[in-house]
């Protein structure tokens, strides 16, 4: 995500709503490695990649279903090597994304738009986020400072949050 970092951080600035596809996890051969994202913003306007091509129609597909109903969520995409080349791929391969709505009033805006904002001054920081688990936790981020403190939560436990 770091390479669309500085045009998220504007988005951010400006006020839109958008959302955001990561790659979580890759299997194979795949085009892009774990945090890799495409962003797709209210008005249609995408940036990124999470496939290089392969997928793209489908994640953007999912960030515009994000954005309007406000869920986040994880798809998986893949073909073996002998079904990639049938539908015209060059390679096999999975990859999974995390997709997160971030609406004008998103729960988690405000650790990303600091996290977008440390990125985009090439500031050190950290984020980790639920990428696993119960609906209601899936896209939760917290974002590190390098002195230790932090923003945001990832299921409310002080401890486990600390602990990240």
């Amino acid at each position: 995500m770091l390479d669309i970092a500085e045009a998220l951080h504007r988005w951010i600035e400006e006020g839109r709503a958008f959302a955001v596809a990561t790659v979580v996890t890759v299997g194979g051969s795949a085009p892009r490695d774990p945090g890799a994202a495409l962003a797709v913003d209210s008005q249609g306007t995408a940036i990124g990649s999470v496939s290089g091509g392969c997928v793209e129609g489908a994640v953007y597909d999912l960030c515009v279903q994000a954005l309007q109903d406000g869920q986040v969520v994880r798809e998986r995409f893949g073909y073996s090597d002998e079904d990639a080349f049938a539908v015209g791929l060059t390679c096999g391969g999975e990859l999974e994304v995390l997709v997160t709505p971030l609406g004008t009033d998103a729960p988690g805006r405000p650790v990303f738009a600091a996290a977008l904002a440390a990125a985009a001054g090439g500031e050190a920081a950290a984020i980790a986020r639920v990428a696993t688990g119960p609906a209601g936790l899936l896209g939760r981020v917290v974002l590190v400072h390098p002195d230790g403190s932090y923003e945001g939560t990832l299921d409310g436990h002080p401890d486990l949050d600390r602990t990240v």
